[in-house]
């Protein structure tokens, strides 16, 4: 059974990732499926808050939950995407990789899969203002993680989204998967060096 290909759109909070998801969902000529990591924390936490609606008895560390709960979500994303490809379909996964720990785990699941890898270009400034003009962002969160986003230099392709709407956007990412170009970039990439605080 032949693969399905994994769309990685890599860009900050606000930059159009959404959008340029449903375009290329909605389009009609390559099937794709989107998975986005806020569905899966979502559909947990109203688990949570259904089941247990009470506050709970003590305070708790962020930290600590991110150790109990966000590694363990990560998880079962990755392996979801994973064994989707698998079956052979095609997909978009709506994430962020915002520290090494989160990218080597993703390259550990990805590095084998056909990834094309696509950098999804806003400036820090453009982002400030159209998360400003939504309701459904905190206000900082794209600055916070302009420079940890954008860290890679170099793509199997780039859209700009100041420069192309989201339509025009996925034009181009299927117009170079019509093409048959390898997708290079994603297999290339190291690992990095995770700091022990």
């Amino acid at each position: 059974m032949k693969q399905g290909i994994l769309i990685f759109l890599n860009g900050a909070s606000s930059s159009g990732k959404t959008s340029i998801s449903t375009e290329l969902i909605n389009q009609k000529e390559i099937l794709f499926y989107r998975l986005s990591i806020d569905d899966f924390f979502n559909n947990y936490y109203d688990f949570i808050n259904n089941k247990f609606p009470d506050d709970p008895p003590k305070e708790i560390d962020h930290q600590v939950v991110s150790q109990i709960l966000h590694d363990s979500i990560f998880s079962v994303y990755h392996s979801t995407i994973k064994l989707l490809l698998e079956l052979g379909f095609n997909v978009i996964a709506d994430t962020i990789i915002d520290n090494d720990k989160r990218f080597n785990e993703f390259l550990d699941q990805f590095f084998d899969q056909p990834t094309l890898f696509i950098g999804v270009i806003c400036s820090e400034e453009e982002l400030i203002k159209r998360e400003q003009t939504r309701e459904d962002r905190q206000i900082g969160l794209a600055a916070s993680q302009f420079s940890k986003i954008y860290c890679f230099d170099e793509y199997d392709l780039e859209v700009n989204t100041e420069e192309m709407n989201p339509t025009e956007c996925a034009e181009k990412i299927l117009s170079f998967i019509k093409s048959n170009k390898e997708y290079s970039v994603f297999k290339k990439l190291r690992k990095r060096n995770v700091s022990v605080s």
